[in-house]
């Protein structure tokens, strides 16, 4: 009789749970927005709770929280995000917005964690049967690990990958803080900011 293990089921459990999470595209054109602010004839338009699985779980541990923009410059001058306008919090704090990288460098799946796989190369697969006395005998025995393993981390390593690359590309499309939003223009971003909370944000014209 093939008996599976408790340890060949944990190991499938935590393979489940443990996996890297892929990246879904937040498009922050296509946003319905509900949160908005309006200073000075600009309006903002944002959006906190963009990111899933693995990526959010990094918002939360490193006080890190991507926003989506939208941004309507109705005046009759050019305008500079960072510098003409900038973020404040309700209670008139300056909002510390990362540089694009930095954003990137503290949200992203790190694909080197999933080396821990290798761990489980060692595991074998055990079937057994009972003989005439009623004593379970070992018949067998597949190194199940030896693909296992290799197979787990190497898939999670490259998934991982994919889904930071994907995620990198959208945060450069939208890279919108340091740039100049033009008269009677409305322009779309992605900023990450440090915060351990979703704060109500403002803005401060000059």
């Amino acid at each position: 009789m093939k008996v599976i293990t408790k340890a060949i089921l944990s190991i499938i459990t935590i393979s489940l749970l443990s996996c890297a999470s892929g990246y879904k595209t937040i498009a922050p054109k296509s946003i319905n927005y509900i949160s908005k602010s309006e200073a000075n004839d600009v309006v903002l338009e944002y959006k906190y709770n963009l990111l899933s699985k693995k990526y959010a779980k990094k918002e939360d541990k490193k006080g890190v929280k991507l926003v989506a923009v939208k941004i309507a410059n109705n005046t009759d001058r050019d305008l500079i995000l960072g510098r003409d306008i900038n973020l404040i919090f309700e209670n008139g704090n300056a909002v510390n917005v990362l540089e694009n990288d930095r954003a990137f460098t503290n949200l992203k799946q790190s694909p080197t964690s999933y080396l821990w796989y290798l761990l489980l190369t060692p595991v074998n697969f055990y079937t057994y049967k009972t003989n005439s006395r009623g004593v379970e005998e070992t018949t067998s025995s597949t190194p199940v690990g030896l693909i296992l393993g290799p197979g787990l981390a190497g898939g999670n390593m490259i998934a991982a990958g994919s889904a930071n690359k994907n995620f990198k590309n959208e945060l450069s499309k939208f890279n919108i803080y340091g740039q100049t939003i033009k008269k009677v223009e409305v322009k779309f971003g992605l900023i990450g900011i440090m915060s351990n909370s979703y704060e109500s944000l403002k803005l401060k014209v000059e």
